[in-house]
């Protein structure tokens, strides 16, 4: 009975990995067609996405449905309990991600409307920082890799410097040429976008290190040498 008890307990593990990696497969795909959309001005693009995010919305759901579940049978180690845990609150920054691509999908298909002008120098650097910043947090989770938690983690400070530099370029732009105050404020708000995916991509890294190590690092509580540790596979269930 144990045997196939745990049998059972290993299954469902990885149906939740399996729902996650799938989301975050999603997702990855969503910001990427955002950001290629964002720099061509590509309106066609732009509007699929608003395919794509129904499919977000309910695997959000089906995650949520099948972690609850588990933790509901009890019984669970410690391991367990940190997996289950960190996949809910990846769950939600994977949705909130695929919000925020329709969002800068949006920005892009209204930049489409208007008198074309040039995007501020930084964007471009700035798509590539968040690029890999997803995809580093992605890997990070589908091979638990705490070395790419660790370079998500290392990479924040130069996609705020980016948004930092890009307010304030397009501040003076619009102060110069209020005709133009119309796409200066659609690039202000995709750069927002840019900035706060790269914020989720932090939490999911977060989270797998607390996932993997047990560790919250969470608020600059960040203990690089205990997160570099040789990892022994992380528990099942």
């Amino acid at each position: 009975m144990a045997t196939a008890a745990r049998n059972v307990a290993n299954l469902q593990a990885t149906m939740l990995e399996s729902y996650l990696v799938a989301m975050a497969r999603a997702v990855e795909r969503s910001i990427e067609g955002a950001i290629d959309a964002l720099l061509s001005r590509d309106e066609a693009r732009a509007s699929s996405l608003f395919l794509l995010e129904p499919r977000i919305n309910e695997m959000e759901v089906v995650m949520d449905d099948h972690a609850v579940r588990l933790l509901r049978e009890g019984g669970l180690a410690d391991a367990q309990l940190r997996h289950i845990v960190a996949a809910l609150k990846i769950n939600n920054d994977l949705e909130r991600m695929g919000d925020l691509a329709v969002n800068i999908g949006q920005r892009t298909i209204a930049l489409a409307q208007m008198p074309p002008i040039e995007p501020p120098p930084e964007l471009a650097p700035m798509t590539g920082a968040v690029r890999a910043m997803v995809g580093r947090s992605l890997g990070s989770l589908v091979h638990r890799d705490l070395g790419l938690a660790q370079e998500v983690l290392e990479t924040e400070e130069s996609v705020d410097s980016f948004r930092d530099r890009i307010f304030g370029r397009l501040m003076v732009a619009m102060r110069e040429d209020a005709t133009r105050i119309g796409p200066h404020v659609q690039y202000l708000l995709a750069t927002r976008h840019l900035e706060r995916i790269a914020d989720h991509t932090t939490n999911i890294a977060e989270d797998v290190v607390f996932w993997l190590r047990g560790l919250d690092i969470r608020h600059g509580r960040l203990r690089e040498a205990e997160i570099a540790e040789p990892l022994e596979p992380a528990e099942r269930f």
